[in-house]
């Protein structure tokens, strides 16, 4: 029984070790994405913005920050860690911070206007539309909700939400999943270490404790007297 637990306990001792080591290698590559992150926000050198008291803003208001963050928060359901809105850092290269540049752009685009000169008179649906400048509201329209064959609100999606703006949401949506899958990646090499080292302390203690600790004798499971009394039984 003692050898048993002894090699139980390097056993857990080495697989143990395995997870460290799985660990260590796991963290190694999360911190070259973070780095290569990194160097790529660096490399863009986009900011946010932020008041003398530290305070987001966008466009020189926090109404205006406060306005997005809505949007992000409310209408986008996304779970902002406001430690990553850090005014000694304004770089954008953190998940929350990519996705509120995201939210940026598209609440600009929501909530902004787009001009349209119509050369000649046009009619659609029954109702003229005079040649000239019309002025259209996007009032919260994404892409999906203009009516592209109308003489007015085709031309202005294709304003609204140029390729620029689908460009820059995309590539900031990008920053935001390669930031999400580096955490998990952190998280998972956390895990793999902790395991591993679980595993060892306890394979390095079993082991250690059956060190020089006696072979455990049990006793028969049937007493002598009783086997004697069988044989007896078994000749008469």
């Amino acid at each position: 029984m003692r050898k048993r637990l002894a090699m139980l306990g390097y056993a857990l001792l080495a697989i143990g070790l395995a997870f460290a080591v799985a660990g260590g290698v796991a963290y190694t590559r999360v911190q070259d994405g973070y780095d290569s992150l990194e160097a790529f926000s660096e490399a863009q050198d986009v900011q946010l913005s932020y008041n003398e008291d530290d305070q987001l803003v966008d466009r020189g208001t926090t109404e205006g920050a406060e306005a997005i963050l809505q949007t992000l928060k409310e209408d986008w359901k996304y779970p902002v860690v406001d430690g990553d809105l850090d005014p000694n850092d304004p770089l954008v290269n953190t998940g929350t911070e990519y996705m509120y540049q995201m939210a940026t752009v598209s609440y600009h685009v929501l909530h902004g206007t787009q001009t349209v000169v119509l050369p000649e008179d046009v009619e659609y649906n029954g109702v003229l539309y005079e040649a000239g400048t019309h002025e259209f509201n996007v009032d919260g329209k994404y892409w999906t909700d203009f009516d592209r064959m109308h003489p007015i609100e085709g031309p202005a999606r294709e304003q609204a939400w140029s390729g620029t703006v689908h460009g820059l949401i995309g590539e900031l949506g990008v920053g935001t999943v390669t930031h999400s899958t580096l955490q998990m990646g952190l998280a998972l090499s956390g895990l793999f270490g902790g395991l591993g080292a679980t595993l060892m302390l306890t394979g390095a203690g079993l082991a250690w404790a059956m060190r020089g600790s006696k072979e455990i004798e049990f006793p028969d499971t049937v007493p002598q007297r009783l086997v004697d009394k069988k044989k007896v039984d078994a000749l008469t």
